[in-house]
């Protein structure tokens, strides 16, 4: 049975009987509460009617009597069983390293640029990663063209089908209505000022300059990259990395220079399909509420867009293409082991890819407009 616990304070002595444990914690907790102002620094404590001690006893203790008299009552020199001086020992250990760091009052202004530094700081290095790769990439496809012995045409048919075949119907199908869409919102503008059949030309430079190689870098920006950084990043949480490198490969060329390659020949494909589909929906919007048949607006088409305007669209998707396989593998190979951090670097990937295609682009629109083409 559990002897209650008491504390008498007598002057500049303290004297603790009955059991110290967790069936007395919550009413020694109020009576140490109450009264640890009134015990001196240097009172003299006395346990020797001090029964049964446990962890939540001594964690007690420590609130009472603090750490330095509880660990010169755990010394060497105490009068305690070494038993409980070893008890009390690890508490107090254990206690110690626990206690939080007290943290430096900060204020608003200083932790905003403070985290700004951290993160510009975090892309800068980031921008450094990517262009190192980028080089890394460079020069082991220059190697690996020159040697058409370590070309890996299997790998790169099966990441060309993975790519490029299975992406076809999402991307058309998502080009084309936004075709349907694009072809809508201009003429309902244009028929107000009698320009329905401008419409066409809306349709057609915006799908071959711009939505056709964009939307379709976005697809796959979201689809493929993801899917690089996965496959990668499981293979090195599996160590299957580490195991290429052991057996004299490279992991870059085995895994990295077919993906780019596939990509690259894939995206154009894609963003032709692209094009294509965004011209028929809005050709389609066209007959149905404009009464444009499909002979005048290929008519149409044919007279008022030139082919520089598809030449401008196609040639960013080989861009686009090399910096989304890129990023991807990139991310792959930045995975640490874990499944969680798996799925942080496919989200990176994704994010990184969509963000640095629509700056590409926007840079290419700014370019061509100041080039005049």
């Amino acid at each position: 049975m559990t002897e209650p616990a008491f504390i008498h304070i007598e002057g500049p002595q303290v004297r603790l009987r009955g059991d110290w444990t967790i069936a007395n914690y919550a009413a020694l907790a109020a009576d140490i509460a109450r009264l640890r102002p009134r015990v001196a620094d240097d009172a003299d404590v006395d346990l020797g009617a001090v029964g049964a001690l446990d962890t939540a006893g001594v964690s007690l203790l420590h609130d009472l009597l603090g750490k330095d008299r509880l660990a010169a009552l755990a010394d060497g020199g105490s009068p305690l069983p070494p038993e409980r001086r070893a008890l009390l020992q690890a508490v107090v250990g254990v206690i110690d390293a626990a206690a939080p760091v007290p943290r430096a009052a900060g204020y608003a202004f200083g932790d905003i640029m403070e985290r700004a530094g951290i993160g510009m700081l975090a892309f800068w290095r980031h921008v450094i990663d990517i262009a190192g790769f980028i080089g890394i990439t460079l020069e082991t496809s220059f190697h690996v063209m020159l040697r058409p012995r370590r070309w890996r045409i299997t790998s790169l048919a099966a990441n060309l089908e993975r790519t490029g075949l299975d992406a076809v119907p999402i991307v058309a199908l998502l080009t084309f209505l936004v075709g349907a869409v694009v072809a809508f919102l201009g003429a309902t503008v244009l028929a107000g000022f009698g320009a329905s059949i401008f419409t066409v030309d809306l349709v057609a430079f915006s799908f071959l300059r711009e939505f056709g190689p964009m939307l379709t870098a976005i697809i796959v920006a979201g689809r493929t990259a993801s899917a690089f950084t996965a496959q990668i990043g499981s293979m090195r949480a599996n160590e299957e990395i580490d195991a290429i490198r052991v057996g004299g490969l490279s992991p870059v060329e085995l895994l990295v220079v077919p993906r780019v390659a596939a990509l690259l020949l894939a995206l154009p494909m894609l963003s032709f399909i692209a094009m294509i589909s965004g011209i028929v929906g809005g050709m389609l919007v066209c007959a149905m509420t404009l009464e444009i048949s499909p002979t005048m607006f290929l008519s149409v088409l044919e007279s008022h867009v030139g082919l520089r305007h598809f030449i401008v669209g196609i040639a960013k998707a080989p861009i686009f293409a090399f910096l989304i396989a890129v990023i991807g593998c990139l991310e792959g190979f930045r995975v640490e082991g874990s499944a969680q951090s798996v799925g942080e670097h496919t989200t990176s990937a994704v994010v990184q890819s969509i963000f640095i295609v629509i700056v590409v682009d926007a840079v290419a629109a700014l370019f061509c407009m100041e080039m005049g083409w």
